[in-house]
């Protein structure tokens, strides 16, 4: 004979089946269950919600009271059929890395966002704590558009030299993923992406307008060296032409030259004027010499400013974010 409880462990393993899992949807699992506990408000059901490691996909408990005493816990796990209450048995923060606004980073994130890392000039920490602040933002996001999966997996994939299948296998192999795994970091992905490239819409304007010179096009060389040997530079007649002579000279000292944008250059130069000597000044880990050959005005209505200064509006907005984010580290 089938009891009142047993009816209600059938509608609840019904419901718990066919709740909403990606993370942007926990809401409204949430309202769902809340719907159902309003007509059967003696199971008091409570959903548990956990989101899986570098996965947007999130795992469900629903807790619902015995009428004899006590709870009962019910898991539909949809693939591996592990619960993760058994996946995440240790302790609650012992694969977080970062939490940030309340945004987790996990472990095996944090080592994809280290690996895919280039020589940049903001900190390991600084990127970790974009990573949250950019996930959590892409965690609001629509489910991205089959174009922009494709996108963000072919950039992905020409960024770290992924030319063919065996690539890709072996690469997945190296980092420790499976094809799910990455389609997974690609979703993620392309919604940040997205994020990014509206705010760089959004804040392109405004930052070029505040910040012209900035987009100045500038003709300049520059050398890194010891403080001594870019001094005897600095003093020659001309210090454009011997800096220009050592580029063909085994020397102390690197040559750079660039014909772009002032935010291209060491931040020392930015400023300087045509004609203009800047040094030797500290510079790195050494002293920098530099000449500003010619300096033209920036052109405002050139779409290739307007997109520099939307990556150098995203990298203000950035900076104001983490400065006013509540960061917890869990490992450092």
């Amino acid at each position: 004979m089938t009891s009142a409880f047993d009816t209600v462990l059938t509608e609840a393993v019904d419901l718990l089946r066919t709740l909403p899992r990606r993370r942007d949807a926990v809401p409204e699992a949430r309202r769902a269950v809340a719907e159902w506990r309003a007509t059967r408000p003696a199971t008091r059901a409570q959903l548990v919600a956990d989101i899986r490691p570098g996965s947007p996909i999130v795992d469900y408990d629903l807790v619902l009271a015995h009428p004899d005493g006590g709870s009962v816990a019910l898991t539909a796990p949809a693939d591996d059929g592990v619960p993760w209450t058994l996946d995440h048995s240790t302790h609650w923060a012992s694969g977080r890395v970062v939490t940030v606004d309340g945004f987790a980073l996990l472990i095996q994130n944090a080592l994809l966002t280290l690996r895919a890392r280039t020589e940049r000039d903001s900190t390991i920490q600084d990127e970790l704590i974009d990573y949250c602040i950019l996930s959590d933002m892409a965690g609001r996001e629509r489910p991205p558009t089959q174009e922009e999966l494709q996108q963000a997996s072919d950039a992905y994939r020409v960024r770290n030299g992924l030319r063919s299948r065996a690539d890709m296998m072996r690469w997945l192999a190296d980092v420790g993923l499976n094809e799910t795994a990455y389609t997974h970091h690609i979703f993620g992905l392309a919604l940040k992406q997205r994020v990014r490239a509206r705010i760089e819409q959004e804040t392109a304007r405004d930052y070029l307008e505040r910040n012209p010179s900035e987009f100045d096009h500038v003709w300049a060389l520059w050398a890194e060296g010891p403080e001594d040997r870019l001094a005897e530079l600095a003093g020659a007649p001309d210090p454009a032409a011997a800096l220009i002579q050592a580029l063909s000279s085994r020397d102390r000292i690197t040559v750079t030259t660039a014909d772009g944008p002032a935010l291209d250059l060491p931040e020392p130069m930015r400023t300087v004027p045509a004609g203009a000597v800047t040094g030797p000044v500290p510079h790195g880990k050494g002293h920098l010499l530099g000449v500003v050959r010619e300096r033209r005005p920036a052109d405002l209505a050139d779409p290739r400013t307007l997109a520099a200064a939307g990556r150098a509006g995203f990298a203000e907005y950035m900076a104001e974010r983490r400065a006013k984010a509540a960061v917890t580290w869990h490992w450092l």
